[in-house]
């Protein structure tokens, strides 16, 4: 639908692209420009071949379409269409309930408090704790594990290595201060007192030595980094925190925030350990579902690699060697998201943060992420608010009738 004060800019694309891929362009055009406050893919044929642009004010045309252009040459041309592979398949099958995240607010339980920020109150902070500490479990019988609280900041470095810039610099979000001089606490007094604080406070600060974490393993790979792991046993870590990537203007609800909870596991070891246990322990999550009788499905899938020089390379590399499953919760009729991933990086961070295994060389590594705010709103879209009609497992974890 466009609004009466809204702009329409039409882009077309060099040349056509498959179908398949509108949903690679979907999920990079918010991040072209700033000015982009909505679009539409234009489909004819079996083909992508324009995109239309919606704005509060006129776009320069010409540049926007050198960028819409780029970003799909880029990153999204070159990836090969294949059917995404499912390895599961829930044997469940429910009709999502319309409009919850409305309803939560409603009631109180949730409050948007700024872009991709959402406040949450009870039955949602009784699911998070249920469905971490469900997964934790789970990982507890087969592993010993070590759990860690990271502190919220990360150093940038530990992303630099991890190679983060390198492919996901659209959700980068650093953190700065104001540099400990007196003169520029004394003049940022001043200038706050009158303008309050706008974009030129930058000019007080320098430092971009830290940055909110996009995930959790990050702060394990450097905390093991430069170290040598006994090559006897699998090194399963486990840590739970807040992280933060920037979503522009697709951040809406529960589905996608800026800021949100991730439990994350990390397996380190020889390669054989860590592919067998990310297999074992997904078979766990899987019959876990299941036995919470929830619709949904796992699948192969990639992460969204933007703006490098190998995008669609990495993209297809994921997919044909099957480096990261994603487990999809059905939020509406014929839509999901995706609450948990599996990933196996082989020996990628080993070798960057300079971890080894016994004698063996870079260890091999994986890990598994449950964002626990988006399977919270799953398993609420699926069961509703009513708590007499979810799973009576559930419901006695969470209120003990």
């Amino acid at each position: 639908m466009t609004h009466s004060n809204e702009v329409l800019t039409r882009i077309d694309l060099h040349s056509p692209i498959p179908e398949a891929l509108a949903d690679e362009i979907e999920r990079r055009l918010f991040f072209v420009s700033p000015e982009i406050t909505g679009f539409e893919v234009t489909v004819d044929g079996g083909e992508v071949r324009s995109v239309t642009l919606r704005s509060e004010q006129p776009l320069p045309h010409d540049a926007l379409a050198e960028k819409v252009n780029s970003m799909v040459d880029n990153d999204v041309r070159k990836q090969w269409v294949t059917p995404a592979k499912a390895v599961w398949t829930s044997p469940h099958q429910r009709t999502p309930h319309q409009g919850v995240f409305e309803l939560l607010a409603g009631t109180g339980a949730v409050a948007e408090v700024g872009e991709g920020q959402v406040a949450l109150g009870e039955p949602l902070l009784s699911l998070l704790t249920y469905f971490d500490r469900a997964v934790c479990d789970l990982l507890a019988e087969d592993h010993e594990v070590r759990e860690y609280r990271y502190p919220t900041l990360i150093r940038t470095k530990a992303l630099e290595t991890a190679g983060y810039f390198r492919s996901f610099p659209q959700h980068l979000m650093f953190v700065t201060r104001l540099r400990n001089d007196l003169d520029v606490y004394r003049a940022f007094q001043e200038q706050q007192a009158v303008t309050g604080v706008d974009s030129s406070t930058l000019d007080s600060c320098g430092n971009v030595d830290y940055c909110l974490p996009p995930t959790m393993c990050y702060h394990t790979f450097n905390q093991y980094s430069n170290r040598t792991l006994e090559a006897d046993r699998l090194h399963v870590v486990t840590s739970r925190g807040k992280s933060f990537r920037f979503e522009a203007a697709y951040a809406t609800g529960l589905e996608r925030l800026w800021d949100f909870t991730i439990r994350e596991m990390v397996f380190m070891g020889s390669r054989e350990d860590v592919l067998n246990s990310r297999e074992r322990f997904m078979r766990k999550v899987f019959a876990f579902v299941e036995e919470l009788g929830l619709s949904g499905f796992c699948e192969v899938g990639n992460d969204p690699f933007f703006c490098g020089t190998d995008t669609s390379e990495r993209i297809w590399s994921q997919r044909l060697m099957e480096l990261k499953y994603e487990l999809r919760l059905h939020v509406a009729p014929g839509r999901t998201i995706a609450v948990g991933s599996f990933n196996f990086h082989d020996d990628l961070f080993g070798k960057v943060f300079g971890i080894g295994y016994g004698t063996d060389g870079p260890t091999r590594s994986g890990c598994v992420g449950f964002g626990l705010e988006r399977l919270v709103y799953a398993f609420l879209c699926q069961y509703g608010l009513d708590t007499a009609a979810w799973p009576s497992q559930v419901r006695t974890a969470v209120s003990g009738s």
